[in-house]
Order: C-alpha cells, then sequence, then structure tokens
C-alpha cells in the first residue's frame, strides 16, 4: 500500500510541472495575440489623436496671421522675441571652418522635414512674405540705395530670397516703397545748339545746269562691258536715245 501510494506520488510530481507548463505556454500565447491585435488599434488611435491635435494647433496658428500678415510685426511676441532689430540680426549660420560659404541652402523645408538651423524667415512660422507686409520688406533692403541685401548678410535661403525679392518689387509698382532711381544732372546744353561742338548746317551751294555734285564723278568711266550687261538686261525700260 505505501509502495503504490509512493508511486503514485512520483507520477503526479512527474506529470504536473509537464501540465503546468503546457498551461503557461497557452496563457503566453493567448496574451501576444490579443497584445498584437490591440496595440495596433491603440497606436493608430493615438497617432490619430496627436496629429488631429498637432493639425488644429497648426491650423490655429497659421490662421492667426495668414490673411494679416503685417499684424504679427506690432503684436507683443514679436517685440518680445526680436524688439527693434531685424529679424535677421541675431542669426547665425552653421559652417565648417572659419570662412562662411558663398550662397545660401536652396531651401530649408523640403516636404515635412526642416533643416536644423532654418533661414530667420523660415524658423519661424508667423513671419509671412506679403507685398503689404512693408515693415518686414524694409528690413531686407538698404534705405538710402534701395539695394535689396545679399543672402549671405541676412541668411535667408534661396527659396525665400527669390519671393523677397518679388515682394519687394511688387510693392514698389503698388507705391507702397518708395522706388530709387538714379539722380542725373540736366543741362540745357547737352540738347542745345549753341555750344562749339554742335554747329549750324551750312545752306547747299548753288548748282548750274550740268555741273556735277562731287568734282571727281566726271573724271570716272564705266566699264564697257558691264555697262552693255547693265543696258541689255534693262532695255525694255530704257528710253531711246534721240
Amino acid at each position: 500500500m505505501a509502495a503504490s501510494l509512493q508511486r503514485i506520488g512520483i507520477v503526479a510530481c512527474r506529470t504536473f510541472p509537464v501540465i503546468l507548463q503546457r498551461h503557461l505556454q497557452a496563457q503566453r500565447i493567448r496574451d501576444v495575440k490579443i497584445t498584437s491585435i490591440v496595440a495596433p488599434v491603440l497606436r493608430v488611435n493615438y497617432c490619430a489623436s496627436s496629429s488631429s491635435a498637432d493639425n488644429t494647433d497648426s491650423a490655429e496658428t497659421l490662421s492667426r496671421y495668414a490673411d494679416t500678415p503685417w499684424e504679427y510685426l506690432k503684436s507683443e511676441e514679436y517685440i518680445e522675441r526680436y524688439g527693434s532689430k531685424p529679424v535677421w540680426s541675431n542669426y547665425r549660420r552653421n559652417h565648417k571652418g572659419g570662412i562662411p560659404p558663398q550662397k545660401t541652402r536652396k531651401t530649408c523645408i523640403r516636404g515635412d522635414k526642416i533643416c536644423g538651423n532654418p533661414c530667420p524667415i523660415c524658423r519661424d512660422p508667423n513671419i509671412i512674405i506679403h507685398y503689404k507686409n512693408v515693415n518686414l520688406l524694409q528690413q531686407f533692403f538698404c534705405p538710402d540705395t534701395g539695394v535689396v541685401h545679399d543672402p549671405t548678410v541676412t541668411g535667408v535661403c534661396m527659396k525665400q530670397q527669390k519671393l523677397l525679392s518679388k515682394a519687394i518689387e511688387t510693392a514698389k509698382d503698388f507705391g507702397l516703397l518708395r522706388a530709387q532711381f538714379a539722380h542725373v544732372d540736366f543741362t540745357k546744353e547737352d540738347y542745345s545748339n549753341t555750344h562749339g561742338a554742335v554747329a549750324p548746317t551750312p545752306p547747299p551751294f548753288p548748282l548750274s545746269s550740268g555741273e556735277l555734285w562731287y568734282s571727281w564723278y566726271g573724271s570716272v568711266k564705266p566699264d564697257e562691258r558691264e555697262l552693255a550687261r547693265v543696258k541689255r538686261i534693262y532695255k525694255d525700260y530704257l528710253k531711246p536715245e534721240v
């Protein structure tokens, strides 16, 4: 009796760990399946909620000054960030070595990717180039000569530089900016015939009948062969000699 009970105990001890291990494995597989099904759904919902939140935030940010970008330069946010200085005054370009490159980058934003150090215009989404945004355009050209600052001075990318040049020209066409013209001293002497460089045209001298205008023209004799060829070509148009 004792021996049979001992055998039963040995068999139970050997069988129970196997059953327990199989049960744990089945439970792990079930949990993995549930996690693989639920996790993507949660991830999609989280991404959708975050993207919608980002879109609403970006839409709110863009809609503030999208219609009237010149209002941003009068806001407290702009004054606190830039003060009375131009938007490019505190900007520093990243480049290798002590000598900066001769040209700026083509653009700072390519699709959804933004470079590490965007230009003064691309780094601030509230700065919008528009021909009516006069206070912004005045920061990018010399007030004395009217020459647009080089992008190596302002650090603006080439894409924004082209938009700036076009907006400045449009503002000048509409009279929002003063057009610069070179000053030329006008003197009446340049357009009159009273000074020594200009003299009145002499009147033609009278000619008598049969006199040639050029004295040397009477000594020139044409080639007989060439004259005969021309007469042969235009014989129908020549008057008969009397």
